[in-house]
């Protein structure tokens, strides 16, 4: 039988998110599925909704159901073993990992985030262009590429929604400096960032460099406050990613922010900042 779970972990997030999927691409319903299952009529729904989460066995029936065996049966039963622990370690995984998955469910769900960039422009502020010259340059297949750009823009919803999340973006000058695909794609590329730090639920403040050390140099990060739920920490890098939601470690990074933040410029001077190096692209 499946628990109840007040507050999502990453990990249930991402299972919730899988779940949606299979079941959606199933073509059958949620209460079909249950009741070929033989739970009740409301079970799956709510396993897709992430209002209860199934158990390991419970999901190893649901995939056997849908069909879904190998790796990826393996894969979703293991996340369900561990739905409930708060950090969430995930390496090297080939494809869209994971712990992607759970970033993506984070935000569709989280009131505010901080995000701070200190290599590249933020993933909820990226063009298309800036976000395929970004995966080109890691030498994927063309049709990954593609799935990886409409991920990424269609991730972007989340700060133009009716109800749209908050989110505070502070971005190393030297990210905005740095020519990702050409100019024209970065010119583009700025005057979109000038575009949504103008909404009134996106602020964007540019980090100058050579200021001295600040907690920022650590690495970059990601701070998802929910309405319902604890907050938590998600590191992304190149082929791995972890969450964390311990309370210690989540107030260290609340007091990051409030450092970073009080070396960055203002939005006026940030957008001013932009406007600039765009039209210095636009002369190149």
């Amino acid at each position: 039988m499946p628990w109840d779970t007040s507050g999502l972990t990453t990990r249930a997030r991402a299972l919730t998110a899988a779940i949606r999927r299979l079941v959606d691409a199933s073509g059958m319903s949620g209460r079909e599925i249950s009741q070929r299952l033989g739970f009740s009529h409301g079970t799956v729904s709510h396993w897709a909704t992430g209002r209860r989460l199934p158990n390991p066995e419970d999901t190893a029936s649901l995939l056997t159901l849908l069909g879904v065996t190998g790796e990826e049966k393996q894969r979703l039963v293991e996340l369900a073993r561990h739905a409930a622990e708060p950090n969430w370690l995930v390496v090297g995984m080939p494809g869209i990992p994971q712990q992607l998955a759970g970033a993506i469910e984070s935000e569709r769900h989280a009131s505010a985030v901080v995000e701070w960039a200190r290599d590249v422009v933020p993933g909820l502020l990226q063009t298309a262009d800036y976000a395929r010259a970004l995966a080109g340059a890691t030498q994927l297949e063309p049709h990954e590429v593609d799935a990886r750009v409409m991920l990424r823009v269609g991730r972007s919803e989340v700060v133009t929604r009716r109800d749209p999340l908050r989110l505070l973006a502070l971005i190393a000058e030297d990210a905005v400096r740095e020519i990702v695909g050409s100019p024209p794609v970065m010119a583009d590329q700025l005057r979109h960032l000038v575009a949504m730090g103008g909404r009134d639920n996106i602020t964007v403040q540019i980090v100058p460099p050579r200021i001295g050390w600040h907690p920022g140099w650590a690495g970059p990060f990601v701070l998802y406050e929910f309405p319902d739920a604890p907050p938590v920490v998600h590191f992304e890098h190149y082929s791995s990613g972890a969450f964390v939601l311990d309370e210690d470690d989540v107030e260290a990074y609340r007091k990051a922010v409030e450092i970073i933040r009080g070396l960055a410029r203002s939005p006026a001077e940030s957008a001013d900042l932009l406007r600039t190096i765009t039209e210095e692209l636009e002369a190149t």
